[in-house]
């Protein structure tokens, strides 16, 4: 199996950075009256800028989902000859701009590259990382000489006002009284925003560098929904004993009464189990595979969806004698907001380019996923 290199990464964030006060106006008001509720999410999840693919001047998108992986990739390459030479690509979001096809080859189509081997993945999060493992072993295995993996969201257009119902709104006593409740439809309104990024990997370092370079050690991704119902989701409504009832059984009237296919959380279950079954569980089967130690470990590239979960993610780790110090730990996630399948690349693109990195460095990426509880952990080494 031959040795893989993370040898280029690019970003695509659309438009002008969006601070907090601008939101609303960008995404529409649900309801008579402004969310009561956005403040104090905004507050706790500590994003203060974020991205949408939305044109301030006229309201409308003026990115497709596939356009804006398209241009991440784009930034790949210096000339249209090198991207000429991509033998597979892979792309992870979580919601395509249509149900059929799917979104790697509308992203092929955009890019105009020569033929090669396009391949979808789906699912929230973790999708991207999912991307990049598929990537990672095609190139392993010599299959390819060059891969490209990527992850983006446009989900701008999928928490806008007309998707939700004014009555969805949390009232302030209830959200001080229990913030984790605010992680439902109204909370998600606040927290995702439109971001995509890419990955060139090959079998052999880039011989001109533009950037770090970093050697893919291992990547493991564990799914829990063997155990536990499902917590987040789209185009379904939840019933009581935990399963979907899928928005292809509803009626168009109905999907639209009862918000069906706007992003939904179940909070509670969130609350109870997310850091167990994503730190606790997984990272405690990782290190069992892999023997993995917190020495081993210079940076860590934690995919937060809020920075309320960073010191419960950082007190799971001391439980399991794997702390690992603050100085270490690295996310943009303040300045870039939460990007979702796109957020580890956009992490990685910073970090890569920056001049925390050192030769011998190892850095330990985490992607954790509510849908049904899943999650992945990456460990990279710098040569």
């Amino acid at each position: 199996m031959m040795d893989v290199y993370l040898n280029r990464t690019a970003v695509c964030l659309p438009n002008e950075p969006v601070d907090n006060a601008q939101m609303e106006s960008l995404l529409g008001q649900a309801g008579e009256r402004p969310s009561r509720a956005r403040r104090l999410i905004l507050k706790r999840n500590g994003i203060r800028t974020r991205y949408y693919a939305i044109d301030p001047r006229t309201g409308e998108a003026n990115y497709t989902n596939a356009r804006l992986t398209a241009e991440a990739v784009r930034g790949l390459f210096d000339t249209p000859q090198e991207l000429a030479g991509v033998d597979c690509l892979v792309t992870g979001t979580t919601i395509a701009d249509q149900l059929a096809p799917n979104h790697a080859v509308m992203v092929h189509g955009e890019l105009g590259n020569p033929p090669c081997e396009a391949v979808a993945t789906t699912g929230i999060c973790l999708c991207g990382m999912s991307a990049l493992k598929y990537a990672w072993l095609a190139v392993r295995a010599g299959e390819h000489r060059q891969a490209v993996a990527t992850g983006s969201e446009l989900a701008s257009q999928f928490l806008h006002a007309r998707h939700y119902q004014a009555e969805m709104q949390y009232s302030l006593e209830t959200l001080e009284q229990r913030p984790e409740l605010a992680f439902e439809k109204d909370f998600l309104r606040w927290m995702l925003s439109d971001g995509a990024g890419a990955a060139l990997l090959g079998p052999e370092p880039d011989p001109a560098p533009r950037q770090a370079i970093a050697r893919i050690e291992w990547i493991h991704i564990l799914s829990h929904a063997d155990r536990l119902e499902t917590c987040m989701y789209a185009g379904a409504e939840k019933r009581p004993d935990g399963s979907l009832q899928s928005w292809l059984t509803l009626s168009p009237e109905e999907c639209r009464q009862r918000s069906v296919l706007a992003l939904k959380q179940d909070v509670r279950l969130l609350n109870e189990q997310i850091v167990e079954q994503t730190v606790t569980r997984t990272l405690g089967e990782v290190i069992r595979r892999t023997g993995l130690t917190p020495d081993d470990v210079d940076h860590f590239l934690p995919h937060l969806s809020s920075l309320y979960f960073k010191p419960r993610v950082a007190e799971a780790l001391a439980a399991m004698d794997f702390a690992i110090p603050e100085a270490k730990w690295f996310t943009n996630l303040q300045d870039k907001g939460n990007t979702g399948s796109a957020s580890i690349y956009i992490m990685l693109d910073e970090l890569l380019k920056s001049d925390r990195v050192r030769s011998g460095d190892r850095i330990l990426c985490f992607v954790p996923e509510s849908g049904r509880f899943s999650s992945a952990y990456m460990l990279l080494s710098v040569p």
